[in-house]
């Protein structure tokens, strides 16, 4: 298997601000409100454009967060202002408990909304479990809708099981229900009006995303990339196109257009032509307890071993402040010094 470089962790004296300043803000006066948690690495498929064919060396059991562990540290979060708690992976649903872990985040005071962010395979068998559970809504990761191409790109032949976790997502009310895409070019660039035209007629929200740098293979070239230019080129053949006001945006990443006179819509995020971090709210948390301020970030600090050493709320809570104080203004992936992070996407979390 691939052997992926450790990340760069900071020690827990490294905190950077004053200790008695709250809230997850950084230098640049924007506060994270945004938790993304990846609650697994592991991942049930193989896209070409994340890992290797033979896949990736997981995280050893013991290295992981417990249930237990994990809610802590997403309740200090919540308690320092944070408002959403999205759930990613590696593959969320390949965490065993997750239905008891969606229940424990719902418990939380104040509530935060609880997302998830899937490939969808799976997903039909848990959807009402989730809902019941307190999940709010979730995102799809779905490139393609031709069986062959996403066959190709997977590595594994699952489209069918994606399509019934979309629409028991969206039978036990878990909308809107998101569809999240990559085009990429010479494989799916020429169809991103097909898959647009199929959510549209399913009543899902699609969004195209620019493929990052966040390959454990670290092949990502930028003049490979599909832009958010070119994927709006090519929609408005077929549809006419109106761009949403600005000020609807907020801190969203993605830029929403109304189809054929709405109400509909497809978003695109422009996630390295036309980066979106002067607005950013957010902050990770990966499943074997590192806080990340940024996806593309080379370092990030650990909670875990403090944490497991007895380490109080209000010290944990100082560690998280300091990492996102630390946060720099932008990702640089324009930059002629970028370097991206060691850990690939499926061990950040998206």
């Amino acid at each position: 298997m691939t052997r992926l470089p450790d990340p760069t962790v900071r020690p827990a004296n490294a905190i950077g601000r004053p200790a008695a300043a709250a809230g997850l803000r950084d230098q640049f006066g924007r506060v994270a409100r945004d938790l993304r948690v990846s609650v697994t690495d592991r991942c049930n498929l193989r896209c070409t454009y994340c890992m290797p064919a033979e896949g990736l060396p997981w995280m050893p059991q013991a290295e992981m967060l417990s249930d237990e562990e994990m809610l802590r540290l997403i309740g200090l979060f919540v308690r320092d202002g944070v408002t959403q708690v999205r759930l990613t992976g590696g593959e969320p649903l390949l965490r065993r408990s997750l239905v008891d872990l969606v229940a424990g985040i719902a418990s939380l005071e104040p509530r935060p909304r609880i997302a998830m962010t899937t490939n969808g395979v799976g997903l039909d068998r848990i959807a009402h479990r989730l809902a019941a559970a307190g999940l709010d809504r979730v995102n799809v990761s779905l490139d393609t809708i031709d069986s062959e191409t996403f066959t190709r790109l997977t590595r594994r032949d699952r489209l069918p099981d994606v399509e019934l976790g979309l629409k028991a997502a969206a039978d036990a009310g878990l909308t809107p229900v998101k569809v999240n895409a990559v085009a990429m070019r010479g494989v799916n660039d020429q169809s991103v009006a097909d898959v647009l035209q199929w959510c549209l007629e399913r009543g899902y929200e699609l969004r195209f995303i620019e493929q990052m740098p966040l390959d454990a293979q670290h092949a990502w070239d930028r003049g490979d990339m599909v832009t958010a230019d070119e994927v709006r080129a090519t929609l408005s053949k077929r549809f006419s196109l109106t761009p949403l006001p600005a000020v609807e945006r907020g801190s969203a990443p993605a830029e929403r257009f109304l189809v054929d006179g709405g109400p509909q819509t497809v978003g695109i995020i422009a996630s390295v032509t036309a980066p979106f971090c002067g607005a950013c709210d957010r902050t990770r948390l990966t499943a074997d307890g590192q806080v990340r301020n940024c996806l593309f970030s080379r370092t990030e600090t650990d909670l875990r071993t403090p944490m497991r050493e007895g380490a109080s709320d209000d010290e944990l809570l100082d560690l998280m402040r300091g990492e996102m104080w630390r946060k720099r203004r932008g990702h640089g992936i324009g930059d002629p010094g970028f370097v991206q992070p060691d850990r690939p996407m499926s061990a950040i979390g998206g």
